[in-house]
């Protein structure tokens, strides 16, 4: 009998593991580091050019081992993404990324992302097969993030914000986005007069 009780919790920890948690749109995961992610709900929020605050300079060393920061992109429009390699809904975006900034970099647009808490060679493997060219900021502590706590939830994987030639938050974009949601977004922001 107690076998018995000992193998049905264990099915159902294992069904809880698989599925998630669900709250509202939100699920909770477990990334490949063991620490729990919050996948994001969808939302898009695109901020008034008169309501918007500063956004966050962050820096630091490249997958590829090169320095970063986001102010030397000063006067162009940044669109940070948030991923790691063992992210699923990160894998289901990639593709959408990559077209966004291949059709919108001669409109001044840069893409940065944020390696956050993975593995440096499992995440240089997967811009190699998902074909991402633009430079990711290694983040493996998610100290990075803690620089947007107040605008993005340090813990939503995948998220993307876009910050406008002022360098200021024009829109966030969390849970995976799609080539179609995000153009839409970018071109808007990269179309604003200064």
């Amino acid at each position: 009998m107690a076998r018995r009780a000992s193998i049905v919790g264990l099915v159902c920890c294992a069904a809880l593991l698989i599925t998630g948690c669900s709250s509202g749109d939100q699920t909770q995961g477990v990334g490949g580091d063991g620490q729990r992610f919050v996948d994001g709900d969808g939302s898009v929020a695109v901020i008034a050019p008169d309501d918007r605050a500063a956004a966050a300079v962050v820096s630091g060393a490249t997958l590829d081992g090169e320095s970063l920061s986001t102010a030397d992109f000063s006067g162009d429009v940044v669109v940070l993404n948030v991923w790691a390699s063992w992210c699923a809904p990160c894998r289901q975006e990639a593709e959408g990324l990559q077209g966004v900034f291949e059709a919108t970099s001669a409109d001044g647009v840069q893409f940065v992302g944020i390696n956050t808490r993975d593995q440096t060679a499992a995440a240089q493997a997967f811009e190699r097969s998902a074909g991402i060219t633009y430079p990711s900021l290694v983040d493996d502590g998610g100290q990075l993030l803690l620089a947007f706590s107040g605008t993005l939830p340090p813990s939503s994987i995948p998220s993307t914000l876009v910050i406008d030639r002022q360098g200021k938050l024009a829109a966030r974009l969390l849970g995976p986005t799609t080539f179609t949601e995000l153009k839409r977004v970018v071109t808007e922001v990269a179309s604003e007069q200064q």
